[in-house]
C-alpha cells in the first residue's frame, strides 16, 4: 500500500502483491545451512576441538564441500527471486501468468475455474480480460507457500480494481464441483507440486469443464513427473476433445531453454484445447 499527495489531500493507493514464486524462507534457510557449514568446516580445521586426525580432515572436507553447495543453492535461489519477482526487470512470473490468461476468452457470464490460485495472479488476469465473466480460485493455501492465502487474493483483486474474482480454499485432487460447472480452466504450475498419479489431476480438473469449454494448463510437464504426455493427449482426442496440443514454453515465449535448464523448469508447457 502506498500514499499519493495531490492538493493538499492523502490518497491512499492500493498495490497487488503477487508475492514471489521462491520463498524467501528457502533462500534463508539455504544461507543459514552455508553459515553453519562453513562454521563447523573452520572448527574442524583450525581448532581440532571436536576431533583429530583423520576424522579431523574427513569432517573438515565434508562441511567444506556442504559449504560449497549450499552457498551454490543460495546463489540459485537468488538468481531464480530476481527473475520471478514483478518488480524486477525479467518478470517471468508475470510474463507466464499474462501469456496464460491470453488463452482464455469467455462469453458473458461465463465461469472459469483457476485450480491452485497461490496469490490470485493468474484469476486476476483472467478476470480483467473477461470483465463480464466470473472467475473463481481454488487453493490448500499451505504451509509450503505460508505467505499466500484467501486475504492476500482478495487484496489483490481489490488492488486491481476487479470485482468478478470469488476465491476459496480447495483440492486440486478432489474438486469440490459438479461435472460440467465452468467454461475454462485454468492453472500455472500446480499439478507437479502434488504426488500421485498427475494425469488423473489434470482429467479431475477437466472434469469440472462445460461442453465446448476451454483449457489452459501450464506446468512441468516432463516425463518423469506426468509419463507420457504425448499419450494423454491423444487420451484426449480419443475422448472427444478438440485442438489439443501441448505446447512448449522453454522455447522463448515464456522463458529461454537456458533459462529452464538453470531454473529446473525443462519440460515447460501449456495443454491447451476444447472439450
Amino acid at each position: 500500500m502506498s500514499t499519493k499527495v495531490a492538493e493538499g489531500k492523502c490518497k491512499t493507493v492500493l498495490k497487488p502483491d503477487y508475492k514471489n514464486w521462491m520463498p524467501k524462507g528457502m533462500i534463508f534457510s539455504f544461507l543459514g545451512a552455508t553459515v553453519v557449514a562453513l562454521v563447523l568446516c573452520l572448527v574442524f580445521a583450525f581448532m581440532g576441538l571436536l576431533a583429530s586426525g583423520a576424522l579431523k580432515i574427513v569432517l573438515t572436507i565434508v562441511f567444506a564441500i556442504l559449504a560449497v553447495i549450499f552457498c551454490a543453492l543460495t546463489l540459485w535461489s537468488i538468481l531464480m527471486y530476481r527473475a520471478f519477482s514483478y518488480d524486477g526487470k525479467r518478470r517471468m512470473s508475470a510474463q507466464i501468468i499474462e501469456g496464460t490468461a491470453a488463452r482464455v476468452k469467455l462469453p458473458a457470464g461465463g465461469k472459469c475455474l483457476d485450480v491452485g490460485c497461490g496469490s490470485g495472479a493468474l484469476a486476476i488476469a483472467v478476470a480483467k480480460r473477461n470483465p463480464k465473466a466470473q472467475i473463481t480460485g481454488i487453493d490448500r493455501w499451505g504451509a509450503e507457500y505460508a505467505s499466500f492465502s484467501k486475504a492476500l487474493c482478495e487484496n489483490n483483486a481489490k488492488a486491481e480494481g476487479v470485482g468478478n474474482t470469488t476465491f476459496r480454499q480447495g483440492d486440486a485432487t478432489h474438486l469440490d464441483f459438479p461435472d460440467g460447472t465452468f467454461d475454462a480452466v485454468v492453472s500455472n504450475y500446480v499439478y507437479h507440486n502434488i504426488p500421485g498419479e498427475r494425469q488423473s489431476y489434470l482429467l479431475e480438473t477437466l472434469r469440472t469443464l462445460k461442453k465446448g469449454g476451454t483449457f489452459a494448463l501450464h506446468d512441468i510437464f516432463s516425463k518423469s513427473k506426468y509419463g507420457d504426455m504425448q499419450a494423454f493427449v491423444q487420451k484426449l482426442k480419443d475422448m472427444g476433445y478438440r485442438k489439443v496440443e501441448l505446447i512448449d514454453t522453454t522455447n522463448g515465449q515464456f522463458m529461454t531453454p537456458f533459462e529452464a535448464r538453470w531454473m529446473a523448469l525443462s519440460g515447460s508447457a501449456l495443454l491447451v484445447g476444447i472439450k
